[in-house]
């Protein structure tokens, strides 16, 4: 016995994709430029990709994080970190060690101009948060970052 009906027994238009106003993933990547549409002249400014951002902010906020960690932590594949990696090492902002324990795993830090880059774009990024919650709201924000991080845990 078939539980899922056949092709041909579904309504037509439930074969064709959404419209794409209200296609979840483009709603999602549309809402992400409207957000990073403010941050990124901030991180030009400052010679800093997003992703270099991620990563460094990773770092200031936890520590110690393995590589292997770093790219899923960050959302950015391995090959792409391994160049992020690179450029923010030879700029000073990062180390990268071996784990004494395991030679396999590669560990980042922070370094003290790493921190010093957080300290300098952090009160630039707090005032765009601010211009965000003012057109937005920010319990609206705080609603929607909720949501989010139920949305993320839907593979769990």
């Amino acid at each position: 016995m078939q539980d899922t009906p056949s092709k041909s027994k579904l309504p037509q238009d439930a074969l064709l994709p959404r419209n794409t106003r209200r296609s979840l993933p483009i709603a999602l990547l549309r809402a992400r430029e409207a957000v990073m549409t403010h941050f990124r002249p901030m991180l030009a400014e400052h010679d800093i990709t997003e992703q270099q951002w991620r990563v460094i902010r990773i770092l200031a906020e936890a520590g110690t994080v393995d590589a292997s960690d770093m790219a899923d932590r960050a959302f950015i594949l391995a090959p792409s970190l391994t160049r992020i990696i690179r450029s923010l090492e030879e700029r000073g902002i990062i180390t990268k060690a071996k784990d004494d324990n395991d030679g396999r795993r590669v560990l980042l830090r922070i370094t003290p101009a790493g921190l010093a880059i957080i300290d300098e774009v952090a009160p630039e990024s707090r005032l765009i948060y601010e211009t965000l919650e003012k057109r937005f709201g920010g319990e609206r924000i705080d609603q929607l970052l909720d949501m989010l991080d139920e949305l993320a845990t839907i593979n769990d």
